[in-house]
């Protein structure tokens, strides 16, 4: 165990004890919502996370793992539906409408799944 270094503030000794440094990454909505959510509700985890230098990778993970997540569901489910490009053709707002409706569907339960677990 290696020993920790103290700097005098006063009359106390506090030890020298820094985060680690993580390499910045651009954080998206479900990445952004997740940390939020982790602060907020399990700050525990954040903290943890935060002191050992792994925030930003789990981060990082989950807004790689939502989005491919959403492009997965929402494909089987306008398949499933019959949102096809010939009903786009046809009927545009009807087609929107569809695939607003499975875009809402899609993003909540990829928020249940992987940013509120």
């Amino acid at each position: 165990m290696r020993e920790i270094a103290y700097s005098k503030q006063g009359d106390y000794l506090l030890p020298d004890i820094t985060v680690p440094n993580e390499p910045e990454v651009h954080l998206g909505k479900y990445g952004s919502l997740r940390r939020n959510y982790l602060k907020e509700q399990h700050y525990g985890i954040f903290l943890s996370l935060l002191t050992q230098g792994k925030l930003n990778q789990h981060l990082k993970e989950t807004q790689e793992e939502a989005q491919g997540r959403m492009e997965q569901i929402v494909s089987q489910m306008a398949q499933s539906q019959e949102v096809t490009e010939e009903l786009k053709a046809k009927d545009q707002m009807l087609w929107l409408s569809m695939m607003n409706n499975i875009r809402q569907a899609a993003e909540e339960i990829v928020m249940n799944e992987l940013v509120y677990a």
